[in-house]
Order: C-alpha cells, then structure tokens, then sequence
C-alpha cells in the first residue's frame, strides 16, 4: 500500500499493519455500537438491585448528552493533534468509565459513571470514521465503511440479546466488564500497528478552551431540554422555559466565542461551505426520521400486531440485514451519476417507503411492515454512506476530523430532536384517541399487564401512523436540502489523503 493511498497512516505500512488497524477500528466501533443496545435488555435487573425507577432513563440519556457534545470536541482536536492520540484517550476515557459502571453503589453513580462513558465514546465516534477515511483512497473507502457499518448491524441485533443473558445468567455488571478485554485488545493494535506521520507546522497549535466549554454548556443544556421536555417536566413548564432560555442565550455565548478564538472548535467554513452544510443538513434529517421505526416500531409490532419482544425486535432489526449491503453496493452507483443524486435517490425512495407504512392493513401481517424496514434499510443505505464518503473527500487532513464530526453532531442531534418532537406527536395522538389520559408510558405498562384492548390497538396504530407521516416529512425534507443546497457535484479533492 503506497502512502498516496493511504494518506496519513505511515509512510508505506502493508497491508497486514492496515488490516490490523482496521481490526481496531472495529473494535472499538463495536464498543460504541454495543453500549446503545446492550444495557436496555438489563434495566429491570440494574433497577431491582440499585433502585431509581424514576430516573433510569438518564442511563440513556446521559451517555447520549455526554457523545453528541463531545464530537465537535474531539472532532477540531483529532485534526490539530493526530488521529491516534485522540483515539486512544478516549478509548481509555470509555474503559475507565465502564469499570466504574461496574461497580456502581447505587443508581446515581451509574449514571455518573455513564456520562464518563459517553465522554469517551465521543472520540471514538468520531475518530474512528476520520481514521476510516485518512486509511483508504476514495475508490477503496466503501470497503472500511461497509464493514463499520455491518458492525453496527450485528450490535443491534447482538446487542439485546447478550445483554439479556448477561443479565439473567451472570450479572449486570458483567455488560460493563465485556467492554474491558474488547477495548484492551483495540487499544494494542492501534498503539502497535498506528502510525501516522510527523506534520509540520508553522505555529504551535492553540486549543480553544472557552469555546470547547461554551459548546459542551451549550450542546449539554439544549439537549438536556429536549430529552426530558414533555417526559421529567411539561413543554411550557418553569423548567422547560428555562433550560431553552439558557441554551439560546448560550447559542449567542458560542458564536460570540467562536468568532473571535484563533482556532475554534466549530469553524465558520463548516456552515459556509455549501456541501458540508447541505451534508448536515440532510443527515441531521435523517436522525430526526429515524427515531420513528427504533423508538416506535417495537411498540407497534407488540401492540398491535401482538408480537412478543423478541419477535418485535426482529420487524425492526431487519433493516440492519439491508442497510451495510446496500451502502457497500452504493459505489456503484455514486461512481455514474455522482454523491448527491445517488443520495436523493435513497432519500427519495425512503419518503415513499414511510408514507406506505399508514396504509398497511390493520391489524396486518407481521411480513408488512419487516418488508418495509429491510426496504428502508436499503434506501438509507444508499443515502448516508455516499454523503459521508462525499463530504470526508471534500477536505484534506487537517479539517477532515471537524467535518466528521459536525457531520455526526447534526444526525445525534436530529435524533434527540426527533425522539421529543415524535414523542410530542405519539402522545397527542394516544390522549386523544383515548379520552385525554393516554401516553406511551401508559401503553408500556399495559403491554407489560397482558393483552392490550382493541381500543388500544387502534391507538396505537394511529400514533405510530401519525409519527412515520412525520417521519417521511423529515425525509421530503431531506431530499429538498439536497436538491436546492447540495451542488451538483461534490468538489473532490484529488489527493483526498492530503
């Protein structure tokens, strides 16, 4: 493998020191990837043995706050510093943090220790799929990609299932501890096999403290406003006004910030770039469209097509048998008609695809609506991959990982936003269908109580309805940024690896 080829990494590595490295990036995607999926199948058991019912919600959302505010961070970070340096404190950020999960004295704690976790698990988010791009030339990136991607596809199907026996057969506790000997193994190929080249500069780097603050204060505050609006507190709530309040006003702080530091965690060009600001655009829509099936699909298939969990989980879980394939087979068609129509193409067939799901029979067939979760995994397949790849190869080296992670930023973000706003629109629709005291709180708990009534079902079935319409709003929304903010043709560099 020459060095043009491989941009950053050595000056002629072969190609077993690559594989090796890749062997690491999928590692360490892998401990991101599990950690979303794996704790929820235990929370019955972390519950019964620490307490907290009313607040163990923050194990998920804690960690999620902790990753969406970082990746910017981490992001201007990997580019001033290198990929490696970065990668291996927050791998080691992420493993500190799920020894102390493990041995948590009470749920407060746990939730502490989560956050560490999410802390770490920013960098690798981020790094790993600037590392992925800084490894292979632009013809050869579908490949690193397709496998980050079937990694993600085997941890949500893997994820639940091991968590529960874990759980059932072992000990919590144990969920957190697997990540040890995983993360050790990463950590050793990368600081063995690794190697990127001395840069020279022509000034000595600064770090933008104030405006790594005011993001994290910022990004913390908004986010926080938005997971627990509606659930801890009412949307026009004391509390609610005032966490928007001071996350706009910290808006203003970050700007004013940003503007005046000589290195800013979050660069102007980032939005006055037209690709990278379409690209995040459209992939922030794309979180917010995803919230439907993850969150709302498993309601549905147990409510109303009287699934069992396990049987739900495979409806929603077939997607992820379609999504890796398509984005690997995708370079094949970006290569003849270019990045943004390959991307308006499965953005575009993803919209029909929602709008379908209200119009499936009731109650329906399980086969219904899995055969349009593994359609949908394809069409996003086709969609995100090509404006990754797209974007990564818009930019040289030293603004790749910034890229990279705004691209991440706005998908975490599009999805905290779409979990409050299609949780909003689910529970208007349940109140309404059912007398005004009806929420997906209340559907759980007479899911877990026995066999809902009919007049549930169709509640169901018509809150979910609304929230897949709104869902493919996001989409239409989508393929418009793409069709009147995306140019035409990406300006790809010629040397992607800088």
């Amino acid at each position: 493998m020459r060095a043009a080829d491989t941009g950053t990494v050595g000056a002629s590595p072969n190609t077993r020191r690559r594989r090796a490295v890749v062997a690491a990036l999928m590692l360490a995607m892998a401990l991101a990837a599990l950690d979303s999926t794996i704790v929820s199948t235990a929370v019955p058991q972390i519950v019964g043995d620490l307490g907290g019912f009313s607040v163990f919600s923050w194990l998920f959302s804690g960690y999620l706050l902790a990753v969406t505010v970082t990746l910017p961070v981490y992001g201007k970070l990997s580019d001033t510093f290198g990929r490696k340096p970065v990668l291996v404190a927050g791998a080691a950020l992420f493993l500190a943090g799920s020894l102390l999960c493990a041995t948590a004295w009470n749920m407060a704690a746990l939730i502490a220790f989560r956050i560490v976790q999410g802390l770490g698990g920013g960098a690798l988010q981020g790094t790993v799929q600037t590392l992925a791009a800084d490894l292979y030339p632009l013809k050869e990136r579908p490949k690193i990609q397709a496998k980050l991607s079937t990694v993600w596809a085997t941890s949500a199907v893997a994820g639940p299932a091991l968590g529960g026996v874990l759980a059932a057969y072992a000990d919590w506790r144990w969920i957190f501890l697997i990540n040890l000997p995983i993360g050790a193994l990463a950590l050793w190929l990368i600081a063995r096999h690794l190697h990127e080249p001395v840069r020279e500069t022509t000034h000595r780097p600064r770090i933008d403290w104030a405006g790594a603050l005011a993001v994290f204060a910022c990004g913390g505050v908004l986010l926080t406003a938005l997971v627990q609006g509606g659930v801890a507190w009412d949307w026009l709530s004391a509390p609610s006004i005032a966490l928007f309040g001071t996350g706009l006003a910290l808006v203003a702080v970050v700007v004013v910030v940003e503007r005046r530091a000589a290195e800013p965690i979050i660069p102007g060009w980032v939005w006055r770039r037209r690709t990278i600001a379409a690209v995040n655009l459209a992939l922030g829509a794309l979180g917010l469209l995803m919230v439907a099936p993850t969150v709302f699909l498993p309601t549905y298939a147990q409510a109303v097509l009287g699934l069992a969990p396990i049987a739900a989980g495979f409806v929603l879980s077939v997607w992820t048998l379609s999504w890796p394939v398509s984005a690997a087979l995708s370079q094949h068609v970006y290569r003849r008609i270019g990045f943004r129509n390959t991307a308006m193409l499965g953005i575009g067939t993803a919209t029909l695809l929602l709008l379908a799901f209200p119009f499936l029979p009731y109650p329906g067939e399980p086969w219904q609506p899995a055969l349009l979760m593994l359609l949908l995994g394809g069409a996003l397949g086709l969609f995100q991959l090509p404006l990754l790849i797209g974007v990564q190869s818009t930019v040289g080296w030293a603004e790749r990982g910034t890229t990279t992670a705004s691209v991440l930023f706005c998908r975490q973000t599009g999805q905290t936003m779409g979990a409050a706003l299609f949780g909003a629109v689910a529970n208007g629709v349940l109140a309404a269908r059912l007398g005004g005291a009806g929420d997906l709180d209340s559907v759980t708990r007479a899911l877990d109580s026995g066999v809902p009534t009919e007049h549930l079902r169709h509640a169901v079935a018509d809150a979910v309805h609304a929230v897949y319409l709104g869902a493919a709003c996001a989409a239409a929304l989508s393929f418009l940024i793409l069709l009147f903010v995306a140019p035409r043709r990406f300006p790809v560099l010629n040397n992607p690896g800088d």
